[in-house]
């Protein structure tokens, strides 16, 4: 199989009320599952990863912001238009319910937990 590109979608400011520790949390939670997929062999993409920088060097002070508000969601969708699957993690969240419609309307595959998502015959090892 080859590796599929998979947008992980999940909580970033959800139930954060503003607070850049609980929105870091989210971070890593998402972080966590781009491992996983990437540990099952798939290249794996948050759209913060994208969204972030780009906001920053706009002149975006924190999320939320006008300047942030104008990458956070256009850019997770462009990114899905070039990705070949997204894993819904847990946690509400509209705009991963968005990226998921928006998959679905694009046949895309939407996997809604990792044994979902298939491994690779060249899925890395870790000890």
């Amino acid at each position: 199989m080859t590796p599929l590109l998979v947008l992980i979608a999940g909580p970033f400011r959800s139930g954060t009320d503003g607070d850049p520790v609980k929105a870091a949390r989210n971070l890593q939670v998402l972080e966590q599952a781009a491992l996983a997929v990437y540990l099952r062999g798939h290249v794996p993409m948050i759209g913060e990863w994208l969204a972030l920088p780009l906001a920053r060097e706009a002149g975006s002070s924190e999320p939320g912001d006008e300047i942030s508000e104008a990458f956070l969601y256009p850019a997770a969708e462009r990114l899905l238009s070039r990705c070949d699957a997204l894993w819904r993690i847990d946690g509400p969240s509209r705009g991963a319910d968005e990226d998921v419609r928006r998959a679905m309307e694009m046949g895309l595959p939407v996997y809604r937990s990792l044994s979902e998502i298939p491994m690779t015959v060249h899925s890395p090892e870790i000890n």
